[in-house]
């Protein structure tokens, strides 16, 4: 049985109609005679969804009880025993309640993908993992429930369901979405029109970036090569010069105009010579487009207009920036120059722009010269002209006599020609050819290849030595231009290679993704095994279709060590690019190795900390445990003596130290479960809507009746927190204070709003604590000043710390005016905002 299919229904915020389309995507297949259940939907009491539920087989839901309360979840067992071909499954990115099958709903999204049963399902843009913190500036809202990118992006179909800001917010006050005592504030807080016109964005720009990767792998698939401008792309050509500045900014200005343009920079390090890039300048240039949102680019190629073109059609640009070109006049002898080469060859579905700037004609780093290879179209020249200008030059001198010596410094100065435009074989040619027609024509006898005069015979011996050595010193010459200059092509790719490390880039897929770039290639992929006869495993990989078998089967095969090798598709390299492979192969080899030790890096650092909270707790056993164990056993051993008749009024003061004793060690057990929650990350919280006046009082049956002041507004809006995690960390912040607090004084708890927040303060008018020492009260088993051993094992701050950061709180502390500690808890208001209670795995859950 094959994998399922995925379909998800996106949305930019709750009440766009998610549930609604998925529910009448149902109805459709159900009347297709498609075998479809309902899973899991939840309607939210919205009229016009739960009618959608009519005619739908519903599956049970699962019960769970958590912390006393009853929650339904969905059913995984009852879905796989029921196998449908369809399962509709609500809110994808849903946190379970603790003793489910699977922390996420999407975890149990993909075990009925495994299953071979097609999901439909929903999620909101506001869900993905990666654009947490985007929305969270956007609505000061930090989302607890999110689904990885990865999930979502696998699925085979992603529609999305769009609604305008006003059209939603007139569903919201017809209240189709919340209830009516909650539609004012939504609509004043998280449903403002700034809200949705951002989250909007982001939902259509994220489908539009998924849609763009599904059309580079359907060209690539199919290999068009054509253009299909269905977006702005602008790639910059960089030629290292200071103009490259105002090329970016233009692009920049030329993407802004078009609707999800992007600009992408692209420096080719050319093989023969021709450009000399600052590297600094190339930094500089980097960061500028990095910083206004675009791409940098390094690639290698040989002919400058044919690789920028190549680069532009590869990533189906639409429009060329490039700037005027920078060389003076006279140096327009040797061609038209990459501009004019780009437009003439660019053809009807690229646009080039050609920008002026301040460098024009203040002529280029280095003067134009044919270094790396002579060009065929240099060769062809010089063939012509060694060939072709003696024949031309023999024609034109037997209309003159110049003399012996004349006619052989002429001919040799077309051996010269020759060998500058076409090299070594031109130039002998010439040689040959013009030593044969100085003999024949002008050296007596004439008309016959003789030389009657012994000088003459040293003359045309001259004339072919120094014509054979300028054309071997020209050649030499062009050997050396075309070595320095690759060499230079080499050593500008390894600089990049060694910034790249030095800036702790140390991701191996934009590594290979950087080979890919540099040779022009369709995959790459960093193969491993562990031996010489296992079989070889893919360790990252890049590109469509990448070989992940046996590098030998790849285009190009580059090991690295014994047991790992680079294998690339796309085309055979010659053999001068290897040795730059070999650099970016090794480098690839040291960066997964460095993510390896990383990764085992974190897990000790994970242990030792375990180690760490181990050793304390017990530490903590071994003696403020057994303080009040001590305790408890002298006077339950002195109550059972036959030996004294204690009187009531000593059994009594007995009995009140056993209680004593165990409320301690009550105390002090609960504070070491709750550190070991936190340190295991196993703290769920259960985020529900409740009030401050109903979990204060509850935690405040620690500390004697008159010790502590209460001032707690019935008018303070609702908090969104776990209760029994609240109601534990307010218990230790007050016992806290209460500890410390002067015998004659009260412990004040307070609590005030403050726009989408709620703040709750613990003030005491103990000792203090100095500023330096304010974050290390919070460690674990830290006491502060001449705390007794039987003051506790120093968990209660920490504690309650923890407990409020897992609600999505801050704890923090200040100095109280007049002397004394004053205990900060910031919890999150919902009364504004009635959508924060996402990140509870059973609370009201969003509806589409």
């Amino acid at each position: 049985m094959g994998r399922g299919k995925l379909r998800i229904y996106l949305g930019a915020a709750p009440g766009v109609g998610k549930t609604y389309a998925m529910l009448s995507e149902a109805h459709r297949r159900v009347e297709r005679g498609t075998d479809c259940v309902v899973a899991f939907v939840e309607h939210h009491n919205r009229p016009r969804t739960e009618v959608m539920l009519h005619g739908l087989e519903q599956l049970p839901r699962r019960e769970l009880e958590y912390r006393g309360s009853l929650f339904t979840e969905m059913d995984v067992d009852a879905v796989l025993g029921r196998a449908p071909a369809v399962a509709l499954v609500d809110e994808l990115a849903h946190t379970n309640v603790p003793g489910s099958r699977n922390a996420k709903r999407w975890q149990d999204v993909e075990e009925l993908l495994a299953a071979g049963i097609d999901v439909v399902s929903t999620v909101n843009i506001q869900h993905l993992e990666s654009l947490g913190d985007v929305v969270e500036s956007i609505t000061g809202v930090r989302q607890r429930e999110t689904v990885p990118d990865e999930v979502v992006r696998r699925a085979d179909q992603i529609e999305l369901v769009d609604m305008s800001p006003q059209a939603l917010r007139r569903r919201m006050a017809h209240g189709n979405i919340y209830k009516s005592d909650k539609v004012d504030a939504a609509l004043s807080n998280y449903f403002r029109p700034g809200n949705l016109t951002a989250l909007r964005e982001l939902a259509l720009l994220w489908v539009a970036d998924r849609v763009d990767e599904y059309l580079t792998e359907y060209r690539t698939d199919h290999r068009v090569s054509k253009i299909w401008g269905s977006r702005e792309r602008i790639v910059v050509g960089l030629t290292g010069g200071p103009e490259g500045r105002t090329l970016i900014r233009r692009a920049a200005r030329l993407a802004e105009k078009g609707a999800g343009g992007e600009v992408m920079a692209v420096y080719i390090a050319r093989s023969d010579g021709l450009t000399s890039a600052s590297p600094k300048e190339l930094a500089v240039q980097r960061t500028l487009v990095e910083d206004l949102g675009g791409t940098f680019h390094h690639v290698v190629g040989d002919d400058i207009p044919a690789s920028l073109l190549d680069f532009a059609r590869g990533v189906n640009a639409t429009q060329i920036v490039l700037g005027s070109s920078r060389r003076k006049t006279w140096q327009y002898m040797f061609g038209p120059g990459v501009g004019a080469t780009v437009a003439r060859e660019s053809g009807s579905d690229l646009d080039v722009h050609i920008v002026t700037h301040d460098e024009v004609a203040k002529g280029r780093g280095l003067p134009v010269a044919r270094g790396a290879r002579l060009g065929r179209s240099r060769i062809i020249w010089g063939w012509i002209v060694g060939v072709g200008g003696p024949v031309i030059l023999a024609l034109l001198l037997n209309t003159v006599d110049l003399g012996l010596a004349n006619d052989m410094l002429l001919f040799l100065t077309v051996t010269v020609a020759a060998a500058l435009l076409g090299g070594l074989y031109p130039a002998l040619a010439s040689a040959a050819f013009g030593s044969l027609l100085l003999n024949y024509y002008y050296t007596p006898p004439l008309h016959r290849l003789t030389i009657a005069d012994p000088k003459n015979i040293v003359a045309i011996a001259i004339f072919v030595g120094v014509a054979v050595s300028v054309a071997s010193v020209v050649d030499l010459a062009a050997r050396r231009t075309h070595q320095a200059a690759r060499l230079r092509a080499e050593s500008e790719i390894l600089s990049f290679l060694a910034g790249s490390v030095l800036r702790g880039e140390t991701s191996l897929e934009a590594l290979l993704e950087r080979v890919r770039e540099t040779f022009g290639m369709e995959s790459v992929a960093l193969l491993e095994r562990e031996s010489d006869v296992d079989p070889w495993t893919c360790a990252g990989s890049v590109g469509p279709r990448p070989l992940v078998e046996r590098p030998e089967d790849a285009d190009v095969d580059m090991p690295v060590g014994d047991h790992m090798a680079l294998a690339l598709s796309g085309r055979v390299l010659p053999a001068s690019d290897r040795r730059v492979l070999a650099a970016f192969a090794a480098q690839a080899a040291v960066v997964l190795d460095r993510q390896r030790l990383q990764h085992e890096a974190d897990q000790a650092k994970e242990l030792a900390e375990g180690n760490r909270i181990r050793t304390a707790l017990l530490a903590a056993v071994s003696h403020d445990l057994r303080t009040p164990l001590a305790g408890i056993k002298a006077a339950v051993s002195s109550l059972r003596s036959d030996d004294v008749a204690w009187s009531e009024e000593d059994q009594a003061e007995l009995l009140a130290g056993i209680e004593d004793g165990a409320d301690r060690l009550d105390h002090l057990v609960g504070n070491l479960l709750d550190m070991s929650r936190l340190q295991t990350g196993t703290v769920t919280p259960l985020i529900r809507e409740i009030d401050l006046d109903e979990v204060v009082p509850m935690a405040l049956g620690g500390v004697p009746e008159d010790s502590v002041e209460l001032e707690i507004p019935e008018s303070l809006p609702m908090v969104a927190v776990d209760a029994g995690l609240l109601e534990r960390a307010v218990a230790n912040l007050v016992e806290n204070a209460v500890k410390y607090s002067p015998a004659d004084e009260l412990v004040l708890v307070s609590a005030s709003a403050m726009a989408d927040r709620v703040e709750m303060r613990v003030v005491d008018r103990g000792p203090g604590v100095p500023d330096e020492a304010k974050d290390r009260i919070f460690a674990p088993f830290q006491r502060y000043g001449d705390a007794p051993r039987g003051a506790g094992v120093g968990l209660g701050l920490a504690v309650a710390r923890g407990f409020a950061e897992a609600m999505g709180g801050t704890l923090n502390a200040e100095d109280t005016p007049g002397g004394g500690l004053t205990m900060v808890l910031t919890l999150r208001a919902v009364d504004s905002r009635p959508d924060l209670t996402t990140a509870a795995p059973a609370a009201e859950r969003q509806a589409s």
